[in-house]
């Protein structure tokens, strides 16, 4: 049986990425695409005026939280490019979160989780070369590769453009910067929101300005919601070292019914709907929804009158839509990862290593309603 390039790279997509693929990465990776330039650093001269076509295609497939803060880039772009159209990378089950973005011309779905399960199935290979010559549909002037990990320079070097990436002492995989044209030198000190702004700005020959802004249209919900203010509590993470305790959640359930507001916790998982229930077990006016699809959580989200949030996705997403939101941070760092980057209506609360208190999330929370009423 003849291995075309695409049954070639399921072989690359399906495997773990990590030092021993170092091998197999840089032997392969040309298979996907020749038509990549010599990598090198950006040329000094680079300006938006050196850019020949107005296409943009943009890299981050996942995951939910960071996929949410770069979007941020979309506004940028569009400020200082507006002729720009703008295509976006997406995992499946991201695709309805770039969706509700009308600047995003077209989502190219990828489905890397699927075809792990199944690298050398007839289907995966029929899905990886769809995959493929959908992404090669257009030539490019620009590729961002936002991902900063191997399988975010695979898709890259998929495309036709010219691909920009972090370079490797900006990039958390330095193997991925096998796959990018131009390097950009951006400091990992730097909160995530502003490393992708000034990366886009490198490589489309602008400055970014001003706060971040996320251009989102929420749809109508299709579930209903509670007929009075509410509060949404974000309890679910994907780590488990992410987690605040149960008691404190029931303190701020109870404190948040007792100020007259009904509280919804929304779940995903069996384990998080069970915790869902149990947090709202003899509370009044607090609720737990059937499980509701990305959008439905996003005009949950966007209509709440507070967001109170693990670090996850959909508490980012909450300050992304300028709900007023409280991010609770026990093991990553708020300056890298939080919500108060999206403006005076998000805070962070405390750092790795020491969780906040009930009272603390209490004291914040009642500032943020004071400040900022919702009916």
């Amino acid at each position: 049986m003849r291995r075309t390039p695409e049954r070639r790279g399921v072989a690359i997509l399906a495997m773990r990425t990590n030092r021993r693929d170092f091998t197999w990465f840089a032997a392969r990776s040309l298979i996907v695409d020749r038509s990549a330039v010599r990598v090198g650093e950006r040329a000094p001269g680079m300006t938006s005026a050196s850019i020949t076509s107005d296409d943009v295609l943009v890299v981050r497939p996942s995951s939910l939280g960071d996929v949410v803060y770069a979007l941020c880039v979309v506004s940028d772009i569009r400020r200082h490019r507006p002729r720009a159209a703008i295509d976006w990378v997406a995992e499946r089950g991201f695709v309805p979160l770039v969706e509700l973005c009308p600047d995003v011309r077209r989502i190219v779905p990828f489905a890397l989780r699927s075809w792990r399960k199944a690298p050398f199935a007839p289907r995966t290979w029929n899905e990886i070369a769809a995959f493929r010559t959908s992404l090669r549909a257009t030539r490019y002037g620009a590729i961002l590769d936002l991902q900063e990990q191997v399988k975010g320079a695979l898709i890259a070097r998929m495309a036709r453009g010219t691909r920009h990436g972090f370079d490797r002492a900006s990039i958390r995989e330095p193997l991925a910067t096998l796959g990018d044209d131009v390097h950009h030198r951006v400091s990992r000190d730097l909160h995530f929101v502003e490393r992708t702004r000034r990366l886009a700005g490198a490589a489309l020959g602008y400055a970014p300005q001003g706060p971040p802004r996320w251009p989102l249209r929420v749809p109508q919900a299709s579930k209903p919601l509670p007929d009075r203010p509410y509060v949404v509590a974000l309890h679910a993470t994907s780590r488990d070292d992410k987690l605040w305790p149960e008691a404190d959640w029931r303190r701020v359930l109870e404190a948040s019914h007792r100020a007259g507001f009904a509280s919804v916790l929304p779940w995903g998982s069996a384990s998080e709907h069970a915790r869902s229930e149990r947090l709202a077990q003899g509370i009044e006016g607090a609720s737990v929804p059937a499980w509701l699809s990305l959008h439905d959580v996003a005009a949950l989200l966007a209509r709440a009158s507070l967001a109170i949030g693990v670090d996850t996705g959909f508490t980012h997403l909450a300050a992304a839509l300028g709900t007023p939101t409280i991010a609770i941070f026990n093991v990553t760092d708020p300056a890298r990862h939080g919500v108060a980057c999206a403006g005076a209506h998000a805070s962070d609360l405390g750092r790795r290593g020491a969780a906040p208190s009930a009272d603390d999330v209490l004291a914040a929370a009642g500032a943020h309603l004071r400040s900022a009423p919702r009916c």
